[in-house]
């Protein structure tokens, strides 16, 4: 498989610790950088690209405790947008979120962070997660996990890239423990390093099979197309990189399940965009928003069932 190995990133630096949170992501440190987003841009800075905006109180709030997190739901960014006003700013108006994310990434520009918006590969709910664009994603994890750490998580990246389905089993991923870089690492540590990328939103586990977390899909495209360009696959529909989804069983094309669901919303006799053939699989619900706020359905009842039809 051709791997293509991308430079090295930009310096790094621990950001500030919100109150009462824990200690936030590793952040690309450019000249000035933190002080454009404490104090404001720099003159120098003020000929960007896209317009720069202000940094208020409330956009730093929501900023620090949105690192903390690394990707949340939209719902949950929503809610966290009206606390970080109620906290600073209880009489302002609530500004669209869309332009309140937009102001912030103004500035973040300059830093080569932005929160970037996705869905996730499952059941389509909307996300926001913290992407930095100065380097790539496994260096960004240098500082939380140690060198043969950091090699489980290539290799377990590898066999999921490789995957028809886009997960790996942990028996898999554990049966090449041997083949890690740095100090040796028993399959029992394996195990629970494996469960650490779970719990920092990098893998998700179902029934004993990893894959990416959201959070990993919009952090990493970029670095897996360059790195895996003769293994990633691609939706027919959205161009994005693909992890999970289906595919065409003529001529091999492959769909997002939101995207799936969404082409196929209103036809009775689903065909595949590209060949016209009959889409074998069984199309699932497309995320309902309003649905999602309905009282008395559990997080747990709100999961659409996952395909792994491929």
């Amino acid at each position: 498989m051709n791997r293509r190995h991308p430079p090295v990133g930009a310096p790094r630096l621990r950001s500030p610790r919100p109150e009462g949170g824990a200690e936030c992501a590793i952040l690309p440190l450019p000249p000035a950088g933190w002080a454009s987003l404490w104090y404001g841009a720099p003159s120098y800075m003020q000929g960007s690209t896209r317009r720069m905006g202000i940094m208020t109180d409330v956009h730093r709030r929501f900023l620090q405790l949105l690192m903390t997190h690394g990707v949340l739901e939209e719902w949950d960014v929503r809610r966290l947008q009206k606390h970080c006003y109620k906290v600073h700013d209880r009489n302002a108006t609530v500004e669209k979120l869309e332009d309140f994310i937009n102001n912030i990434n103004s500035v973040l520009e300059s830093l080569y962070i932005e929160i970037k918006k996705g869905v996730t590969e499952d059941d389509g709910r909307p996300i926001y997660a913290l992407v930095n664009l100065a380097t790539t994603s496994i260096s960004k994890m240098a500082s939380d996990f140690a060198e043969n750490e950091l090699d489980l998580f290539r290799k377990a990246l590898e066999l999921i890239i490789d995957s028809e389905s886009g997960f790996a089993s942990s028996t898999n991923i554990l049966n090449l423990v041997d083949q890690l870089k740095g100090k040796k690492m028993r399959k029992k540590e394996a195990e629970q390093v494996l469960q650490k990328f779970v719990q920092n939103k990098w893998l998700i586990e179902k029934e004993g099979e990893f894959t990416l977390h959201s959070r990993a899909i919009l952090e990493m495209e970029q670095y897996i197309r360059e790195t895996y360009p003769d293994a990633m696959k691609v939706c027919d529909i959205c161009h994005s990189l693909l992890i999970q989804g289906q595919s065409c069983e003529t001529c091999g094309i492959r769909m997002h399940l939101p995207c799936v669901a969404k082409y196929f919303q209103s036809n009775s006799e689903p065909r595949c965009p590209h060949c016209n053939d009959y889409w074998p699989h069984e199309i699932p619900e497309v995320f309902d928003p309003e649905k999602e706020m309905e009282p008395g359905i559990s997080g747990a009842n709100k999961k659409s069932s996952r395909s792994r039809q491929h």
